[in-house]
């Protein structure tokens, strides 16, 4: 291998194994950014090469800073504390009643609105309702993460991965549930059994639901009713097979302003509390992701698939499964599905291998904290609320949550072929 393919891979790995360590907490975007830079520097990727790989992401972005927004407006309306309050009032004092309820509620969101989504509009409601019920928020924390990616490949929208790896050619609605339905309920299903199993110790006792349901405001229930826009602007652009990210932003933005002057409220007080940390996250994993192409990454991964087509269906897609899992954590779910996508196009690969690739992509990332976009946004908003979760605890409750998932999805696909 030749020394500038042996400094690619070393600067990647290394850039994200200090994005999991996090040394001296110093937060994740700039151990990446460190790496992208690092890699230009060293002209390992050119300048104008990581521009362009940089504007891949143009629609990651916009939809992002929608789903943000949304965040926000919810937040500022009071929208999370009176939801919080219907949970924990409907929980009847039950922590597996709430555990139960917090789920059900994430996998609709992810569903309807995407993983990220689950990440960052889930996640502030959570820490409101276990704030309320004086209960360890961990457990229920937990769910927002794991469900966002269990849940991601009900619907073509559910995750942005999944318009990357079919972005050659989106099959019909009803078409994409006969392939994914059963195996998205697996999944779903194997994903809440071993998380409820994991944290069966914190659940145990009472909720405390003696605090009134607060009043929402107009605002709040404007901000609700846009959510719902979003949903159908989501929905519509899938449908018609465009990009999520133009029509969420736009959407997003105009809600807010409406709201805004509604309220009389400055917009830059909303802008200012948004992580927008993220972003460049994003643009720095594009930048690797283009360096480790130039490094024979996507030939590698062609060859792969090409030896894997003449396999036993089975033994191909367990190996498929569970190699793109473990990918998904070693650089992240969304520059592997870039390079998958790229090479699930060129060496034609259709049916089961692609479907499996798929499930790949969207569930391996519950192994571990850096495994997908959704999970990183979901530490940053945990952070938000004074909660450290470390990448080794998140690690051993992974092995329990993803393995047996990942394995039941894979099985459903490949004898419901």
């Amino acid at each position: 291998m030749p020394a500038a393919h042996l400094a690619i891979w070393a600067i990647t790995f290394l850039s994200i194994a200090l994005m999991l360590v996090r040394p001296r907490g110093i937060a994740e975007v700039w151990w990446i950014a460190a790496g992208a830079a690092a890699l230009v520097a060293f002209r390992l990727v050119s300048f104008h090469a990581a521009i362009l790989a940089v504007a891949k992401g143009t629609d990651v972005y916009l939809f992002l800073i929608g789903m943000m927004v949304l965040a926000q407006l919810a937040h500022i309306y009071g929208v999370f504390d009176w939801l919080a309050a219907i949970a924990v009032r409907r929980s009847n004092g039950s922590r597996t009643r709430l555990f139960a309820l917090i789920y059900l509620f994430g996998t609709l969101v992810t569903i309807l609105m995407s993983n990220d989504a689950t990440a960052v509009v889930l996640t502030p409601a959570v820490l409101v309702a276990t704030k309320k019920s004086k209960v360890n928020p961990l457990p229920y924390l937990l769910i927002c993460a794991f469900v966002a990616n269990a849940a991601s490949f009900v619907l073509p929208i559910s995750n942005p991965a999944n318009l990357i790896v079919f972005q050659q050619g989106m099959p019909p609605l009803a078409q994409w549930l006969g392939m994914f339905l059963v195996a998205s309920i697996a999944s779903i299903a194997a994903t809440f059994l071993a998380l409820r199993w994991c944290c069966r110790k914190e659940l145990k006792g009472h909720v405390n639901d003696e605090a009134q349901q607060p009043i929402l405001s107009t605002a709040g229930r404007l901000t609700i009713a846009g959510i719902g826009i979003v949903v159908v602007v989501l929905l519509t652009a899938s449908a018609l097979g465009r990009d999520l990210g133009l029509p969420t932003c736009i959407a997003s933005l105009s809600i807010a302003i409406a709201l805004s002057f509604r309220e009389r409220a400055n917009p830059l007080k909303l802008a200012r509390d948004i992580s927008w940390s993220i972003l460049p996250l994003v643009a720095g994993l594009f930048i690797l992701v283009e360096a480790v192409s130039n490094a024979r990454a996507l030939s590698l991964f062609e060859s792969a698939l090409r030896t894997l087509q003449h396999w036993h269906p089975l033994a191909a897609s367990a190996v498929a499964a569970f190699s793109v899992a473990i990918g998904t954590n070693l650089v992240n779910n969304l520059p592997l599905g870039l390079i998958a996508g790229a090479a699930v196009h060129s060496a034609h690969i259709t049916g089961v291998l692609r479907n499996i690739i798929l499930i790949a992509i969207d569930l391996g990332p519950n192994l571990s904290v850096t495994g997908s976009l959704a999970t990183l946004l979901w530490l940053i908003e945990i952070r938000k609320g004074g909660i450290e979760v470390s990448a080794w605890y998140f690690l051993k409750i992974g092995f329990v949550v993803m393995l047996p998932a990942l394995a039941l999805a894979t099985l459903t696909v490949v004898f419901g072929r």
